[in-house]
Protein backbone atom coordinates (compact mmCIF):
# COMPACT_ATOMS: atom_id res chain seq x y z
CA UNK A 1 0.00 0.00 0.00
CA UNK A 2 1.46 3.30 -0.66
CA UNK A 3 1.08 6.65 0.83
CA UNK A 4 -0.04 10.07 -1.54
CA UNK A 5 -0.76 12.39 1.16
CA UNK A 6 0.76 14.19 3.24
CA UNK A 7 3.99 12.36 2.40
CA UNK A 8 4.75 9.60 -0.21
CA UNK A 9 6.09 6.65 0.62
CA UNK A 10 5.07 2.82 -0.18
CA UNK A 11 5.01 -0.07 1.25
CA UNK A 12 2.62 1.53 4.18
CA UNK A 13 1.31 -0.78 7.02
CA UNK A 14 -1.88 0.55 7.26
CA UNK A 15 -2.67 -1.23 10.59
CA UNK A 16 0.20 1.28 11.98
CA UNK A 17 -1.07 3.96 10.19
CA UNK A 18 -4.49 4.06 11.89
CA UNK A 19 -2.79 3.08 15.35
CA UNK A 20 -0.74 5.70 15.45
CA UNK A 21 -3.49 8.46 14.72
CA UNK A 22 -4.02 10.76 18.02
CA UNK A 23 -7.64 10.67 19.08
CA UNK A 24 -7.27 12.64 22.58
CA UNK A 25 -9.12 15.94 21.38
CA UNK A 26 -12.68 14.35 22.07
CA UNK A 27 -15.42 17.28 23.07
CA UNK A 28 -16.01 16.72 26.77
CA UNK A 29 -18.73 14.12 27.75
CA UNK A 30 -18.01 12.30 23.84
CA UNK A 31 -16.16 9.84 22.86
CA UNK A 32 -13.84 10.61 19.64
CA UNK A 33 -16.34 9.64 16.66
CA UNK A 34 -15.21 7.86 13.68
CA UNK A 35 -17.19 7.31 10.56
CA UNK A 36 -15.94 4.39 8.53
CA UNK A 37 -17.62 3.53 5.35
CA UNK A 38 -16.76 2.51 1.74
CA UNK A 39 -18.49 3.85 -1.66
CA UNK A 40 -18.01 3.77 -5.21
CA UNK A 41 -16.30 6.06 -7.53
CA UNK A 42 -20.10 7.73 -8.23
CA UNK A 43 -21.45 7.79 -4.51
CA UNK A 44 -22.67 4.40 -3.84
CA UNK A 45 -22.92 3.10 -0.55
CA UNK A 46 -24.47 -0.42 -1.65
CA UNK A 47 -25.37 -2.42 -4.25
CA UNK A 48 -28.35 -4.81 -4.11
CA UNK A 49 -28.58 -3.49 -0.45
CA UNK A 50 -25.39 -4.65 1.17
CA UNK A 51 -21.70 -3.06 0.28
CA UNK A 52 -19.35 -6.07 0.63
CA UNK A 53 -19.64 -6.41 -3.22
CA UNK A 54 -17.68 -2.96 -3.61
CA UNK A 55 -14.70 -3.74 -1.40
CA UNK A 56 -11.54 -5.84 -2.20
CA UNK A 57 -8.07 -7.64 0.05
CA UNK A 58 -6.81 -3.87 0.15
CA UNK A 59 -10.49 -2.44 1.65
CA UNK A 60 -10.60 -5.80 4.14
CA UNK A 61 -7.13 -4.75 5.66
CA UNK A 62 -8.02 -0.68 6.21
CA UNK A 63 -11.52 -2.46 7.43
CA UNK A 64 -9.99 -4.25 9.85
CA UNK A 65 -7.18 -1.26 10.82
CA UNK A 66 -9.95 1.23 11.62
CA UNK A 67 -11.96 -1.23 13.49
CA UNK A 68 -9.15 -2.05 15.24
CA UNK A 69 -9.03 1.27 16.96
CA UNK A 70 -12.17 1.14 18.10
CA UNK A 71 -13.99 0.73 21.81
CA UNK A 72 -17.47 0.35 20.42
CA UNK A 73 -18.42 -0.39 16.96
CA UNK A 74 -21.73 1.86 16.27
CA UNK A 75 -24.43 0.74 13.70
CA UNK A 76 -27.62 1.15 12.96
CA UNK A 77 -29.82 -2.09 13.31
CA UNK A 78 -30.92 -1.73 9.27
CA UNK A 79 -27.26 -2.34 8.59
CA UNK A 80 -26.95 -4.89 11.29
CA UNK A 81 -30.01 -6.78 9.08
CA UNK A 82 -28.76 -6.13 5.76
CA UNK A 83 -24.93 -6.59 6.03
CA UNK A 84 -25.62 -10.00 8.57
CA UNK A 85 -23.15 -8.60 11.03
CA UNK A 86 -21.45 -10.81 13.15
CA UNK A 87 -19.78 -10.00 16.86
CA UNK A 88 -16.69 -8.26 16.39
CA UNK A 89 -13.58 -10.64 16.38
CA UNK A 90 -11.23 -10.44 19.54
CA UNK A 91 -7.95 -9.20 18.61
CA UNK A 92 -4.58 -11.49 19.69
CA UNK A 93 -4.69 -9.63 23.02
CA UNK A 94 -7.88 -11.45 24.01
CA UNK A 95 -9.81 -8.02 23.53
CA UNK A 96 -13.01 -6.99 20.83
CA UNK A 97 -14.52 -3.97 20.45
CA UNK A 98 -17.98 -3.44 21.84
CA UNK A 99 -20.98 -3.76 19.15
CA UNK A 100 -23.50 -0.45 19.86
CA UNK A 101 -26.74 -0.97 17.81
CA UNK A 102 -28.99 1.84 17.25
CA UNK A 103 -32.53 0.98 16.71
CA UNK A 104 -36.02 2.75 17.99
CA UNK A 105 -37.99 -0.43 17.24
CA UNK A 106 -35.96 -3.24 18.62
CA UNK A 107 -36.68 -5.20 15.10
CA UNK A 108 -33.42 -7.44 15.77
CA UNK A 109 -32.53 -10.90 15.93
CA UNK A 110 -31.59 -11.91 19.26
CA UNK A 111 -31.01 -15.49 18.50
CA UNK A 112 -28.46 -13.95 15.89
CA UNK A 113 -24.98 -14.13 16.11
CA UNK A 114 -24.29 -10.59 16.82
CA UNK A 115 -26.10 -11.75 20.64
CA UNK A 116 -24.97 -15.48 20.86
CA UNK A 117 -21.28 -15.54 19.48
CA UNK A 118 -19.91 -14.01 22.28
CA UNK A 119 -21.66 -13.95 25.36
CA UNK A 120 -19.05 -12.10 26.98
CA UNK A 121 -18.95 -8.49 24.93
CA UNK A 122 -22.27 -8.12 25.82
CA UNK A 123 -23.71 -5.73 23.00
CA UNK A 124 -25.31 -2.25 24.11
CA UNK A 125 -28.58 -1.66 22.08
CA UNK A 126 -29.56 2.09 22.28
CA UNK A 127 -33.30 2.56 22.13
CA UNK A 128 -35.73 5.24 22.83
CA UNK A 129 -38.00 5.63 25.99
CA UNK A 130 -40.99 4.92 23.68
CA UNK A 131 -39.48 1.26 22.58
CA UNK A 132 -42.44 -1.24 23.43
CA UNK A 133 -41.62 -2.48 27.13
CA UNK A 134 -41.76 -6.22 26.72
CA UNK A 135 -39.40 -6.14 23.59
CA UNK A 136 -37.26 -3.86 25.66
CA UNK A 137 -37.35 -6.74 28.69
CA UNK A 138 -36.31 -9.37 25.88
CA UNK A 139 -33.55 -7.42 24.24
CA UNK A 140 -31.96 -6.78 28.15
CA UNK A 141 -31.84 -11.25 28.06
CA UNK A 142 -29.09 -10.75 25.79
CA UNK A 143 -27.85 -6.75 25.44
CA UNK A 144 -27.42 -4.13 27.93
CA UNK A 145 -29.76 -1.52 26.85
CA UNK A 146 -29.46 2.05 26.73
CA UNK A 147 -32.44 4.54 26.55
CA UNK A 148 -31.58 7.58 25.14
CA UNK A 149 -34.53 10.22 23.93
CA UNK A 150 -37.95 9.84 24.12
CA UNK A 151 -40.12 9.00 20.89
CA UNK A 152 -36.66 8.84 18.51
CA UNK A 153 -32.87 7.64 19.59
CA UNK A 154 -31.42 11.23 20.53
CA UNK A 155 -27.33 10.81 19.50
CA UNK A 156 -26.03 13.01 21.77
CA UNK A 157 -27.55 11.38 24.54
CA UNK A 158 -26.53 8.09 23.01
CA UNK A 159 -22.98 9.01 23.08
CA UNK A 160 -22.91 10.34 26.16
CA UNK A 161 -24.12 7.24 27.70
CA UNK A 162 -21.39 5.15 25.37
CA UNK A 163 -18.85 7.30 26.83
CA UNK A 164 -19.90 6.59 30.33
CA UNK A 165 -19.05 2.83 29.96
CA UNK A 166 -15.33 4.25 29.95
CA UNK A 167 -15.39 4.12 25.71
CA UNK A 168 -13.02 6.27 24.16
CA UNK A 169 -13.30 5.89 20.49
CA UNK A 170 -16.24 4.91 18.48
CA UNK A 171 -16.23 3.68 15.06
CA UNK A 172 -19.26 4.00 13.26
CA UNK A 173 -20.12 2.00 10.54
CA UNK A 174 -23.62 3.41 9.08
CA UNK A 175 -26.09 2.77 7.66
CA UNK A 176 -26.46 6.56 5.22
CA UNK A 177 -29.70 7.48 8.07
CA UNK A 178 -27.36 7.10 11.25
CA UNK A 179 -24.50 8.59 9.97
CA UNK A 180 -26.77 11.73 8.78
CA UNK A 181 -27.77 12.05 12.52
CA UNK A 182 -24.27 12.44 13.74
CA UNK A 183 -23.53 14.80 10.81
CA UNK A 184 -26.67 16.84 11.78
CA UNK A 185 -25.41 16.86 15.85
CA UNK A 186 -21.96 17.78 14.70
CA UNK A 187 -20.43 14.68 16.26
CA UNK A 188 -17.89 13.61 13.80
CA UNK A 189 -14.19 14.10 14.73
CA UNK A 190 -13.43 11.70 12.11
CA UNK A 191 -14.34 10.09 8.39
CA UNK A 192 -12.26 7.13 7.13
CA UNK A 193 -13.95 6.74 3.46
CA UNK A 194 -12.66 4.00 1.62
CA UNK A 195 -13.10 4.97 -2.58
CA UNK A 196 -14.04 1.80 -4.67
CA UNK A 197 -12.87 2.10 -8.57
CA UNK A 198 -16.52 0.96 -9.15
CA UNK A 199 -18.91 2.78 -10.85
CA UNK A 200 -22.93 1.57 -9.99
CA UNK A 201 -25.66 3.53 -11.02
CA UNK A 202 -29.34 3.26 -9.68
CA UNK A 203 -30.23 4.71 -6.69
CA UNK A 204 -28.05 3.57 -3.88
CA UNK A 205 -27.97 5.77 -0.66
CA UNK A 206 -25.43 8.34 0.14
CA UNK A 207 -22.29 8.07 2.40
CA UNK A 208 -24.87 10.24 4.99
CA UNK A 209 -28.25 11.15 4.76
CA UNK A 210 -31.26 12.13 5.91
CA UNK A 211 -35.20 13.49 5.97
CA UNK A 212 -34.24 16.59 7.65
CA UNK A 213 -32.53 19.92 5.78
CA UNK A 214 -28.98 19.31 5.17
CA UNK A 215 -25.89 21.41 7.02
CA UNK A 216 -22.38 21.96 6.22
CA UNK A 217 -19.59 20.42 8.30
CA UNK A 218 -16.06 20.99 7.35
CA UNK A 219 -13.39 18.38 7.40
CA UNK A 220 -9.99 18.93 7.02
CA UNK A 221 -8.45 15.90 4.39
CA UNK A 222 -5.44 14.07 6.38
CA UNK A 223 -4.11 11.42 4.84
CA UNK A 224 -4.27 8.97 1.36
CA UNK A 225 -3.58 6.02 0.65
CA UNK A 226 -3.60 4.11 -2.08
CA UNK A 227 -3.67 0.05 -3.30
CA UNK A 228 -5.17 -1.78 -6.75
CA UNK A 229 -7.42 1.47 -7.47
CA UNK A 230 -8.51 1.98 -4.28
CA UNK A 231 -8.14 5.12 -2.60
CA UNK A 232 -8.37 5.50 1.56
CA UNK A 233 -9.07 8.59 2.34
CA UNK A 234 -8.91 9.97 6.36
CA UNK A 235 -10.71 13.32 7.27
CA UNK A 236 -10.65 14.87 10.75
CA UNK A 237 -13.03 18.23 11.91
CA UNK A 238 -11.94 21.34 11.14
CA UNK A 239 -13.15 23.40 13.93
CA UNK A 240 -13.15 26.26 11.85
CA UNK A 241 -16.03 24.81 9.78
CA UNK A 242 -18.75 26.46 8.17
CA UNK A 243 -22.23 24.85 9.39
CA UNK A 244 -25.78 25.62 9.30
CA UNK A 245 -28.44 24.58 12.03
CA UNK A 246 -27.38 21.92 15.05
CA UNK A 247 -28.94 20.39 17.64
CA UNK A 248 -30.08 16.59 19.09
CA UNK A 249 -30.46 14.30 16.45
CA UNK A 250 -32.17 11.05 16.07
CA UNK A 251 -32.52 7.67 14.83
Amino acid sequence: MRELFPEVASDVDPAARYAGDDRRAARAGRPWVLVNMITTVDGATAVEGRSGGLGGSADKRVFAAVRAVADVVLVGAGTVRAERYHAPRRRPDGSAPRLAIVTRSLDLDLDGPVFTADPANRPLVVTSEDADPARREDVAAVADVVVAGRELVDVDAALGAIAATGARVVVCEGGPSLNGHLVLADALDEVCLSVSPLAAGGRSPRVAQGETPAVLRRLRLDRVLEEDGYLFLRYVRDDGSVSGASGPSTS
